[in-house]
């Protein structure tokens, strides 16, 4: 048996548009194969806001089950456009040029990557943008310790919102030792 591959094409093909656009913040394969694994569980519309080259689109793509939706909002249009180039022959994958909230239109969300920190603290937009059981992957997270969370000397307010909000069921896991994300279960 081999090993799976280091990513799959399409993450590989978002990669080098990263590389070649000089963002140095793309996800990590360790959180891009954790979306790839939550998407294989999910039907209807999944998204992405805050696009970037695609790279989260493209692990959500990978795993999702091909009658599944991504849809995905970028605001600046040249890099949407050299986005979309990339997802052209990706029949469930559709690239917007606009700002997050013009994914309002494709909810309800089955599962929405969030990868922006001002939208972040948007919980109650989120909140209805979900279906029920529907899960908000949250990205960015610096590990604290400490509740409160203390990141820098001061409450992250918005980790310890989406952690005690009671229409969702979270939890915050480590990536690695200086990275963690949120997951959040609509009840």
């Amino acid at each position: 048996m081999s090993a799976p591959a280091e990513v799959p094409d399409l993450v590989a093909r978002t990669l080098d548009l990263s590389r070649q656009r000089g963002f140095i913040t793309s996800i990590r394969n360790e959180t891009g194969r954790l979306l790839a694994a939550l998407a294989a569980s999910r039907r209807g519309t999944l998204a992405e806001l805050g696009t970037g080259c695609g790279v989260g689109s493209a692990w959500l793509s990978s795993g999702a089950p091909k009658d599944a939706r991504v849809v995905s909002a970028e605001l600046d249009p040249a890099l949407a456009q050299d986005v979309q180039k990339i997802f052209a022959d990706t029949d469930n994958v559709d690239v917007i040029a606009g700002d997050w909230s013009t994914l309002e239109q494709y909810a309800p969300f089955s599962l929405l990557f969030v990868d922006v920190r001002e939208v972040m603290e948007s919980i109650d937009v989120l909140a209805d943008l979900m279906e029920p059981g529907g899960m908000v992957i949250l990205d960015d997270f610096v590990p604290s310790a400490f509740w409160p969370p203390i990141v820098e000397g001061r409450v992250d307010t918005v980790r310890e919102q989406w952690l005690t909000d009671e229409r969702f069921a979270a939890v915050e896991m480590l990536i690695d030792v200086d990275a963690s994300l949120l997951i959040a279960t609509r009840r």
